[in-house]
């Protein structure tokens, strides 16, 4: 099987409307077969747990990398010449950052996931929408997985489009005057904005907001999608604080405030609600991906209402590695799961699937 033929099949499953357990099981053994024969590096680490598409009993066995392996390793089923994109973790910190590869075919596969899972959540409706993004335009940050999904859905659904910050050594910077002329654009337009960001920006963009208000409140029905977390770029505050602050800064009421779960090493995003709706905040990934809560002694799934270690299985990332181990803690929680933060160094050495040959 060819890397387009298996990203085909992969997007006609992300398509269907009635995807059923088997189906993703049957593709995700297809997924898990040609990441072993054409990921060197992966296949290494299924040898050293004893695990081939051969003797794979569950899904669930599928072996796991951490993803600070994505740093050390080439975890990509794509040769050299055939990488025209690479994302790259964020940080201030990281001295080597992580590394996911992606093709034209793969990159297919990724926005036809962003797209399919952003629309029932932020753009339910389909009404006519702005953007105002609080990053760079992809050109400026060309290996930010962020600022591509922020594009690449501005471009798809938005009549007009506003980026307001500009790419910096040590990540980025709002530009305010730049994000005030744009709000008052968009408020003299009269249809509904989406602002896009980061937690250090809203944190950053509220502070400014705080000291020198807007003249006007942003058209009814707009809404934020809100993602991603401090990294050492502004002070942190709880997530009931930060959508308060966005709220009164912004007139956005907090039912229109979405968060979003994702991460480099990610084809695929997990939402906390669909704009409007109440309700307890509980992320889930689209049918095409599975988030199971780890208990870092047993390596096992914990009970409902218990925490561990997130990992996610991600059809979607069919160019690099299917299953993937994150360092984030999270309580079980029906068919989703509620972020509780970073695991300690301790918790991460806990979970025998954290170690990669």
């Amino acid at each position: 099987m060819t890397l387009e033929e298996i990203c085909s099949e992969v997007t006609r499953f992300i398509g269907t409307p009635s995807r059923t357990p088997q189906a993703f099981d049957a593709l995700a053994r297809k997924v898990f077969g040609f990441q072993y024969a054409h990921n060197a590096a992966y296949r290494a680490f299924c040898e050293s747990s004893a695990v081939t598409p051969e003797n794979l009993r569950l899904i669930s066995e599928i072996p796991s990398v951490v993803t600070t392996a994505f740093k050390e390793l080439e975890l990509t089923v794509l040769p050299k010449d055939q990488r025209p994109a690479v994302f790259h973790s964020s940080g201030t910190t990281e001295h080597r950052p992580s590394r996911h590869f992606h093709s034209r075919d793969t990159l297919r596969v990724y926005e036809e996931s962003l797209l399919r899972w952003f629309t029932p959540h932020i753009h339910p409706k389909g009404e006519p929408l702005n953007f105002l993004v609080l990053t760079p335009r992809a050109v400026n940050a060309p290996h930010s997985s962020l600022v591509h999904m922020f594009e690449t859905i501005a471009e798809r659904f938005g009549d007009s489009a506003e980026f307001v910050a500009s790419q910096t050594a040590n990540g980025w910077d709002l530009n305010f005057e730049k994000f005030r002329q744009a709000h008052a654009r968009f408020c003299a337009m009269g249809i509904p904005v989406v602002v896009c960001g980061t937690a250090f920006s809203f944190v950053q963009l509220c502070d400014e907001l705080e000291t020198k208000p807007l003249a006007a409140k942003l058209p009814s029905g707009s809404r934020v999608f809100e993602t991603g977390g401090y990294k050492g770029r502004s002070r942190e505050v709880s997530k009931a604080e930060l959508h308060n602050m966005i709220s009164e800064q912004l007139g956005v009421p907090e039912i229109h405030i979405v968060s979003e779960y994702g991460m480099s090493e990610l084809s695929s995003q997990a939402y906390d609600r669909v704009v409007g709706s109440a309700g307890d905040r509980i992320f889930r990934f689209p049918p095409w991906a599975r988030a199971c809560v780890i208990s870092p002694e047993s390596g096992r799934e914990v009970a409902e209402d218990e925490t561990g270690l997130l990992r996610i299985i991600d059809l979607a990332n069919v160019g690099s590695v299917m299953s993937i181990q994150t360092e984030d803690l999270a309580v079980r929680r029906g068919d989703g799961f509620e972020l509780v933060g970073r695991a300690s160094a301790a918790e991460a050495r806990g979970c025998s699937l954290m170690q990669v040959a």
